[in-house]
């Protein structure tokens, strides 16, 4: 009877412990993907502002140039 207990209680063990790994696998993978899928978001806002920032940089140049060529042409509005 004895023998059966521990060899009750061997198995039981066995079965909680692969199970808590089992768990902490799992959650660590749900953890690695998040990050993946966080990384993702954060490279996609980046690139966004890049693209924003570089438009406005375009505006910019050709507001700079149309007030130069108004400049050379005489049409400018500030004198």
């Amino acid at each position: 009877m004895k023998k059966f207990m521990f060899s009750a209680f061997a198995l039981l063990l066995m079965v909680s412990v692969s199970a808590c790994r089992e768990t902490t696998e799992e959650k660590a993978e749900d953890a690695m993907e998040s990050a993946a899928d966080d990384m993702g978001d954060a490279m996609d806002d980046a690139g966004d502002a890049v693209e924003e920032a570089a438009e406005d940089t375009g505006d910019a140049i050709e507001e700079g140039a149309q007030e130069v060529e108004d400049e050379v042409e005489g049409n400018d509005d500030n004198m």
